[in-house]
């Protein structure tokens, strides 16, 4: 019940942030993709910074990096998946040229820094600084590219609304959706112990599975509803920042609060920091070709995340079918899966579709 009401707190509270945020962003007529990449996408993330976090601060480091890989792979995977058979979504050149670099590269530096089972503070820190230079960077290219507010501004003229009480509204908002947000991850972090405790497995597995599926719902609804309106730029970069948020900032912050750091369980090392590179690096070839996904390749990436899930599930219970699905994946899925990467980038070289 803790669980459940922590994550509907979460939920509640992440739409709040990322409304109120949208909407003061707007108002300065920042372009969709910077809004998706910037305020939408670390407001869909602060119930897993809020749950990091309070876990990080009751010594769960192992909810933390389950948390954030977890959410990760579940947003490139599953909601990006599901978009994408709803309405194929168009990809900008700035998202196939920098920010699934970016996304690639921040995966494999945590990856880096993880070597010794450890994330330190000062690396957290460095993890830290290296978020905010993004989110600057993305700010100021934001502001650059801003487009006139002008219809905006006559919305509320119309109106008679005055534009400072307007703000003034969407800030009560953002902090209400904080406040809510904050309670939330108190409740669903014990909620999760709790249920690791009574189930039996590790903190790590409930992270990587219930944890981050419940958190990366603000993104599922972001994106879908982005993808539903035709405003596929805002669901991209929704995805898109979230996973570097998630990887750079969150588990810096919460190795910076921790004394001890952030320690990476050597399965999280050895498996699921490599799959979530993987994850990041299967979406150059797909965005790269007609930067586009369509329907078929969002279908690849639901297999591949109920894979992934499956194999979870399995191997906490040392299930006996564990075996035959590691090998299907090996020689069947992976082959199968670089085969089809070819013929997109061959059949995209010989046939550009722009």
């Amino acid at each position: 019940m803790t669980l459940l009401l922590g994550l509907i707190a979460l939920i509640g509270g992440a739409e709040l942030l990322v409304r109120a945020a949208s909407r003061l962003a707007a108002l300065l007529g920042v372009p969709p993709l910077i809004i998706g990449l910037t305020i939408v996408a670390i407001g869909t993330s602060s119930p897993e910074l809020a749950i990091s976090i309070k876990a990080s601060l009751t010594n769960h480091p192992d909810l933390v990096i389950g948390n954030c890989l977890g959410s990760n792979i579940c947003n490139i995977l599953l909601i990006l998946g599901i978009a994408a058979i709803i309405k194929p979504l168009i990809v900008t050149r700035e998202v196939v040229w920098t920010e699934v670099p970016i996304m690639v590269g921040a995966h494999i530096l945590v990856l880096a820094l993880s070597l010794n089972g450890v994330i330190t503070r000062l690396n957290s820190l460095f993890l830290v600084i290296c978020c905010l230079c993004y989110i600057l960077f993305v700010i100021v290219r934001g502001w650059s590219e801003r487009e006139p507010r002008d219809e905006e501004l006559m919305r509320y003229s119309s109106k008679k609304i005055r534009l400072p009480v307007e703000v003034s509204k969407q800030l009560g908002y953002f902090s209400a959706g904080l406040l809510f947000c904050l309670l939330g991850a108190e409740w669903m972090t014990n909620g999760a112990v709790a249920l690791a405790r009574d189930l039996g497995v590790s903190e790590l597995m409930i992270g990587l599975t219930i944890v981050a599926f419940g958190t990366s719902l603000p993104e599922l609804v972001t994106s879908l509803l982005a993808s539903i309106r035709g405003q596929g730029e805002i669901g991209i970069g929704n995805i898109i920042g979230s996973c570097i948020f998630n990887i750079l900032g969150i588990i810096g912050v919460s190795g910076v609060i921790s004394p001890q750091g952030i320690a990476v369980a050597e399965s999280a090392l050895l498996f699921d920091l490599p799959v979530a590179i993987a994850c990041s690096i299967s979406c150059l070839p797909i965005f790269f070709t007609g930067h586009r996904i369509s329907r078929w390749e969002g279908i690849i990436f639901l297999i591949y995340y109920v894979a992934y899930i499956s194999y979870l599930i399995l191997s906490a219970k040392a299930h006996h079918s564990l075996p035959l699905l590691s090998f299907v994946a090996l020689w069947f899925l992976m082959p199968l899966t670089l085969l089809t990467f070819i013929v997109i980038i061959y059949r995209e070289w010989r046939f550009p579709r722009i």
